[in-house]
């Protein structure tokens, strides 16, 4: 029988999505509102299983974390079926947006990501997941799925931009197959652009991130078909975007007509 790792309470809160950061856990933790199933956890350093299914004041997450959340607001708000369909997660962290991908129907799903002992054991030991951990998917190539191609992507990555990704993906994700992209402005922007602690708060900046992705994403021929905004922000408190684009042919991209400002600023009075 495989003995499932232990990690510390407050890092397993952090990784399952449920704080931002270690000294929130910690003060939740403190403050009582913590449960391991029954029991309540009162010690930040205590060591479970990291497959644990923690709670904040008896709130079970129904994926493993709190990222599911962002694709199941894409999959609902864009009409898009997943159903039989081969996922590629990539920046799969924890696994939330595997884990939604798999509760809507996901036949198969390869959770990738350039780091390591971040997944959820709910995802780690799922038949229907190759776990691809330590893997750079810039340098990936369509021979590394040795299960299929996929048909459906999702990406969620930190501290690089999308424009390194959409390259790659378009070598990989089959003909006419969709694409939700998590955009985060905190990494499209020029650091002059961002401000204290990371987060990004003006709405100009928002509103050119989106135009400059998506104007990038055509030129790698993704059509922009439909945008909304994450109904979670994202570290420290950053207003994210989400973008449902198909990869198409060359030559066959109709430039969007989508107006981001409206976008931005529902997105920022939604967050007051």
């Amino acid at each position: 029988m495989t003995k499932i790792p232990k990690e510390r309470v407050d890092i397993l809160l952090v990784e399952q999505g449920l704080f931002e950061t270690r000294e929130k856990a910690k003060r939740a933790i403190m403050a009582g509102l913590i449960y391991n199933k029954e029991e309540r956890v009162d010690k930040p350093g205590e060591k479970l299983g990291i497959d644990s299914v923690l709670t904040v004041k008896g709130q079970v997450l129904k994926y493993v974390s709190r990222g599911g959340l962002k694709l199941e607001k894409a999959l609902e708000q864009f009409d898009l079926t997943v159903q039989d369909k081969i996922m590629l997660d990539i920046g799969s962290s924890t696994g939330g947006f595997t884990d939604c991908g798999l509760q809507n129907g996901v036949k198969y799903a390869y959770a990738l990501d350039v780091g390591s002992n971040q997944l959820a054991w709910k995802i780690r030991q799922d038949p229907r997941v190759t776990v691809m951990e330590k893997t750079n998917f810039r340098y990936s190539t369509p021979a590394d799925f040795g299960e299929g191609l996929p048909s459906f992507a999702s990406i969620d990555v930190s501290f690089i931009s999308l424009k390194l990704i959409f390259p790659t993906l378009k070598t990989i994700l089959v003909p006419n197959g969709d694409v939700i992209a998590l955009v985060k402005p905190q990494f499209e922007a020029g650091k002059d652009r961002v401000g204290k602690k990371g987060i990004v708060r003006d709405p100009a900046v928002h509103v050119d991130v989106l135009s400059d992705i998506a104007g990038f994403a055509e030129t790698q021929n993704f059509q922009l078909k439909n945008v909304s905004f994450s109904p979670i922000t994202g570290g420290e408190g950053n207003i994210e975007f989400l973008f449902h684009l198909i990869s198409v042919d060359e030559g066959q991209v109709i430039p969007h007509e989508i107006d981001f400002t409206k976008l931005v600023n529902v997105a920022h009075n939604s967050f007051k």
